[in-house]
């Protein structure tokens, strides 16, 4: 079941302090952040498509 149009909790948890990181440290993070992104990407893509899948059932 797909809950999309609950609201949704927007935590900040996941942000870091950059000014503690030293550079290698924040070239780091970026990588991270840009799989955590492709990762997304990805479940939005499948979501999409469940979506309409469900959509074109009722459309008949």
């Amino acid at each position: 079941m797909i809950f999309d149009d609950l609201p949704q909790k927007k935590s900040q948890d996941w942000r870091k302090k950059l000014v503690d990181m030293s550079v290698a440290e924040l070239e780091s993070y970026i990588k991270e952040l840009r799989e955590e992104i492709v990762r997304v990407e990805a479940d939005i893509i499948k979501k999409k498509a469940v979506r309409d899948a469900a959509a074109s059932i009722f459309k008949s």
